[in-house]
């Protein structure tokens, strides 16, 4: 028969959970600094918050007859110091918008000038080269035109008045036209 062990809460192992617990290693001296140091400052940062808020409240305690006594001169002077400080800064952004604005124009015209004139050269250049290319075709098109001229008249036979019509007969590359007005 084998033993049964019996768990009873009165009678556990501390040192099991304690040893459970804890970390493996122990933490090195810098660690140990470490986390002084943190809860120091912490609890120095909080302690200094906390007496801000009591400050803050007795202060606030203290105001708040004087704030509804004088409400009707402290409302339109709020609302005048907010008007003048939002004229001040959106004053200050357009100047700075505007100022910037203008940098921008005056470097984009001082890199327009720079580049400018290469692109007039270029333009220059392709009008010169469309002038070239229009001349030849146009001159290949009037020798065309003149060729076609010359094989007309070489074939023409005449031109005939019928009544008030004329009627022309002409041959084309052994085709026989006949073109009548």
């Amino acid at each position: 028969m084998t033993h049964r062990q019996t768990y009873h809460p009165q009678h556990t192992n501390h040192s099991a959970i304690v040893k459970y617990l804890l970390p493996k290693n122990t933490p090195s001296t810098s660690q140990v600094l470490a986390v002084v140091t943190l809860l120091l400052v912490s609890g120095t940062h909080i302690l200094l918050a906390g007496i801000t808020l009591i400050g803050t409240l007795k202060g606030l305690a203290l105001a708040t007859p004087l704030f509804i006594i004088f409400i009707p001169v402290l409302v339109p002077a709020a609302l005048t110091i907010g008007l003048v400080v939002t004229g001040f800064l959106g004053s200050g952004a357009f100047g700075l918008i505007g100022l910037s604005s203008l940098s921008w124009v005056l470097s984009y015209f001082k890199q327009a000038s720079q580049v400018m004139p290469d692109q007039i050269e270029l333009s220059k250049k392709r009008a010169q080269e469309m002038d070239v290319y229009a001349g030849h075709t146009t001159q290949t098109k009037v020798g065309q035109a003149q060729d076609t001229t010359l094989q007309l008249e070489g074939h023409f036979f005449g031109v005939q008045k019928i009544g008030m019509a004329f009627s022309t007969d002409f041959r084309v590359n052994d085709i026989n036209l006949v073109i009548s007005i």
